[in-house]
């Protein structure tokens, strides 16, 4: 008698639901039983995985046993009506395709394992140790298509049992042959690459390519000789494909852009040390607060903003300008310490096809340090992006491992006050005699408030609060009302009434220099959200100047109720489209301070610079 189709499917369909638990049991009999070798964190890690991995494999068997005994039962008739057979071979064809696709994904995932890891050992980045526990996360990325590879297998062969041709050794055939060339290939396409990686400019540009050739050379196999062993030729689905090729970019580039890249490195390594002053520097570790003894009776500070390092192949280009720019700042000024006001870095995907926030942080961390320039830094609104790989509890573990005990130039505080924001910090420039010069308060504007795209944030009440019980500590302490500076990225709303005021003519505000060239309605782009700080500061008589970035247009120095609202020059070559190509607003601010605590402020364009080059 012979089964027709319904009773064909209903019997495979049993038969399926058992080769996928099976497949799955030993997915993870596989998956523990690589971590026997890889977590050796402890004996007792050790066994648990070995149990597990025995333990998952033995179910997989059990269930595997049972397949077995219902084929014995499901072939005492062989015998299928004309539909049924039909059916049996396009599920044939499907399982076989299947089989040798997914064969294919593990190769690829393999063979970017390999390159993102243990070419960065040969490079001296990571130690083989880190090598083996990367392999344990990795196999997570593996798992599905070696499941799906098990399944394929099986319901392939399940097929196979009811049909004559082709025939299941010669299935095998092709799968031997299959997996020994793709081994060659990407086995030897790895040696390649490791002996000349110093040449490689870019590896993930090359996994793509023979990822792409790889794919191609499978589609010529399927388009010829796979019609060996399947019943009707390869029919090409361009909608499929495509839809896969781009699945494929998507998550090759997500990948990608979270990678750390390390491009500028050679320049950074040759950055030669600057010749300046070179004043003592104390930290407290209890209050957190950096003390700067200054030498001479001058102390100039540069404040540089927005620099916008990517810090990915796409933005290599930018970076290395934005790298330059700073050094011939630097090297011009030759300040006694550098302030940056805040996004030093630009981890917005497809704006900077990069995620990566912190190899920017170790690359500059490390341009600083071979400058030998101390240096500090208020968070700005990109710097620790919701998207972004590194957040703000890595970016502060970060700095704190590259900071002033480490490198001797990072004044980043191992301890903050308990307020809001990423960073607030106070540090205490004094004269030679010991005496307060200047207290240079750095703080945190925070990024957005979370109501809105985009709705930036201010500073809060609590950190008002700080400021002012700093003043007034510092107050008690000298003896006299002290003079302080204040830096922080996004301007307070006071910038903004008293640019309007200064456009209306108005004589509350006396005029610097610069220019608002910011292409935002009202040209200052403010917070929605009013901040104590302004009306404090007045109220103390303290703060003489704010300095903040954020605008990179905007670079006027306004004086409104007696404080010198002031933007940084920006150096941005990246985040604002076509910025790379305009020079007006480009290049640093110089705030020099007496002896007497009076400073000057002045603008040092990096046009100024280049053109005195080319004097010389």
């Amino acid at each position: 008698m012979e089964k027709n189709l319904y009773e064909t499917k209903k019997e495979i369909s049993n038969q399926r639901g058992r080769i996928y638990l099976a497949s799955l049991f030993f997915m993870f009999g596989g998956f523990y039983f690589v971590n026997v070798f890889i977590m050796h964190i402890s004996v007792s890690i050790i066994l648990i995985n070995l149990f597990l991995s025995i333990l998952s494999f033995a179910i997989g068997t059990l269930f595997y046993n049972r397949i077995l005994i219902k084929e014995n039962k499901y072939l005492e008739v062989r015998k299928y009506d004309e539909e049924a057979i039909v059916y049996l071979h396009r599920l044939s064809d499907k399982y076989i395709k299947r089989t040798f696709n997914s064969l294919a994904v593990i190769f690829v995932v393999i063979f970017g394992l390999f390159i993102n890891n243990v070419s960065m050992v040969l490079g001296g980045r990571i130690r083989y140790r880190e090598i083996w526990m990367s392999f344990a996360s990795i196999f997570v990325v593996l798992e599905i298509p070696v499941f799906l590879h098990i399944k394929e297998a099986l319901c392939s062969r399940l097929i196979q049992a009811r049909i004559d041709i082709p025939d299941h050794a010669t299935v095998i055939k092709h799968l031997k042959i299959y997996w020994l060339g793709s081994a060659i290939y990407w086995l030897s396409n790895y040696t390649f690459i490791i002996i000349f990686q110093r040449k490689v400019r870019s590896l993930i540009v090359v996994y793509i390519i023979l990822t792409v050739i790889y794919f191609t050379l499978a589609i010529i196999y399927n388009n010829t000789l796979r019609k060996q062993i399947t019943y009707e030729n390869l029919v090409i689905n361009i909608p499929r494909i495509l839809l896969y090729a781009c699945m494929f970019i998507i998550i090759i580039l997500g990948l990608y852009m979270q990678k750390d890249t390390w491009l500028t490195l050679d320049y950074i390594t040759k950055t030669p040390k600057v010749v300046h002053t070179e004043d003592k520097i104390t930290y407290e570790d209890k209050t957190g607060v950096y003390t700067i003894t200054a030498k001479e009776d001058d102390f100039k500070i540069l404040q540089l903003t927005d620099i916008h390092l990517g810090g990915s192949l796409y933005s290599y280009k930018e970076d290395m300008m934005a790298l330059k720019a700073v050094y011939e700042e630097i090297e011009y000024t030759r300040p006694d310490l550098v302030i940056v006001t805040g996004d030093l870095t630009f981890p917005v995907g497809v704006m900077s096809m990069s995620f990566n926030n912190t190899a920017p942080v170790s690359q500059f961390a490390q341009f600083m340090r071979n400058m030998g320039i101390p240096w500090a830094f208020t968070y700005g609104n990109h710097d620790t992006e919701n998207i972004a790989t590194g957040s703000k509890s890595d970016l502060n573990s970060l700095y704190k491992s590259l900071s002033f005990y480490t490198s001797e130039t990072l004044l980043y505080p191992y301890s903050q006050p308990p307020i809001t924001g990423r960073n607030n910090q106070l540090i205490e420039l004094r004269n030679a005699d010991g005496s307060l010069n200047q207290a240079l308060f750095l703080i945190d504007s925070n990024a957005y408030t979370g109501d809105g795209l985009n709705e930036y944030d201010y500073i809060h009440d609590d950190q008002v609060l700080w400021y002012k019980s700093q003043i007034e500590r510092l107050n008690d302490m000298e003896g006299h009302n002290v003079s302080s500076l204040v830096f922080f990225h996004i301007p307070l709303q006071e910038y903004k009434t008293a640019y309007e005021l200064y456009e209306a003519g108005s004589s509350e505000v006396k005029y610097y220099f610069g220019e608002n060239n910011e292409k935002v309605k009202g040209k200052v782009c403010c917070s929605d959200y009013p901040s104590d700080l302004f009306d404090t500061m007045v109220e103390l008589g303290s703060t003489k100047a704010t300095f903040c970035g954020h605008d990179h247009y905007n670079n006027a120095c306004i004086e409104y109720k007696g404080i010198k609202l002031t933007y940084g020059m920006s150096i941005d070559y990246l985040a604002m489209p076509g910025i790379k190509y305009d020079v007006d607003q480009r290049g640093g601010t110089l705030i020099t301070i007496h002896k007497d605590s009076s400073f000057d402020i002045e603008q040092v364009p990096l046009s100024l610079i280049e053109k005195n080059k080319d004097r010389k």
